[in-house]
């Protein structure tokens, strides 16, 4: 899985996806007590990401 990003450094949904579901692989479904302070920091920033996304996404259509 990748490290923390950069501070200031915005991933894109996708990436953080993909971090979590190579989270959900590696644990075979079931995330252990040390996953998963990890896995909610992830959900965080994928929460961050695809609304981001969504408004870049209005702002493009919008002009």
């Amino acid at each position: 899985m990748s490290t923390a990003p950069p501070s200031g450094y915005l991933r894109p949904a996708a990436a953080v996806n993909a971090d979590i579901r190579a989270l959900m692989l590696r644990a075979g479904g079931r995330l252990r007590a040390e996953d998963r302070p990890v896995y909610q920091r992830l959900v965080d920033e994928w929460n961050q990401a695809t609304a981001r996304e969504r408004t870049l996404g209005e702002m493009a259509t919008a002009a």
